[in-house]
């Protein structure tokens, strides 16, 4: 063989190796970012879940609370108006500022169920409690889940070089979900037993 010919050999050798090494490389690179998305999509029904199952605790409090406070109606109705932009949350940007919403309106109705001792003694009103303080902490849990996903998800997306081709394949950086209102939740509604 010639000089020539072995040069044209190497050079088209040494092509393909790279053309086999950036194709494995977007390949897993794709695979990865599958895998993520999919992830963080869980996370986020996850919350959506435990958000639903408080969702369906506040008629009962409600309830409980009007007992023996029936005279509170414009307490009721913010919580009433709370649940439902939680429930209607499509997107973390609209669940986060429903729940600023939904902490202002179960801290109020804590505060006036704090006015009647009976209340406070009452098995059903503690056993709603003990739910609300679980499902509150499902929740945290979840968002924690939830961030953590995004965050990776987010990194993946812009280190280089993901950077060039993500969004050419679809993948776009997710929104955390953070609480809007950051002075709502600054203190946990009042549970006491």
């Amino acid at each position: 063989m010639q000089p020539a010919t072995i040069g044209i050999l190497v050079a088209a050798g040494i092509i393909v190796l790279l053309a086999v090494i950036i194709g494995i490389y977007l390949w897993a690179t794709y695979n990865s970012l599958v895998t993520l998305k999919v992830r963080v999509d869980e996370a986020w029904s996850d919350i959506t879940v435990q958000l639903k199952r408080r969702a369906d605790l506040i008629p009962n409090i409600i309830e409980a609370v009007k007992g023996y406070a029936s005279h509170e109606s414009s307490v009721f109705q913010n919580v009433t108006a709370a649940r439902a932009e939680t429930i209607g949350a499509g997107t973390p940007a609209e669940a986060s500022a429903a729940e600023g919403h939904m902490q202002t309106a179960l801290k109020s109705i804590f505060a006036v169920a704090e006015a009647y001792p009976q209340l406070q003694a009452s098995q059903n009103f503690l056993q709603l409690q003990s739910e609300l303080v679980d499902t509150e902490d499902k929740i945290q849990a979840a968002r924690r889940f939830y961030n953590g996903g995004v965050r990776e998800f987010n990194t993946k997306n812009r280190v280089f070089p993901n950077s060039l081709f993500a969004k050419r394949l679809g993948f776009t950086e997710r929104d955390f979900f953070e609480v809007s209102e950051p002075s709502a939740i600054a203190e946990p509604p009042r549970v006491q037993f």
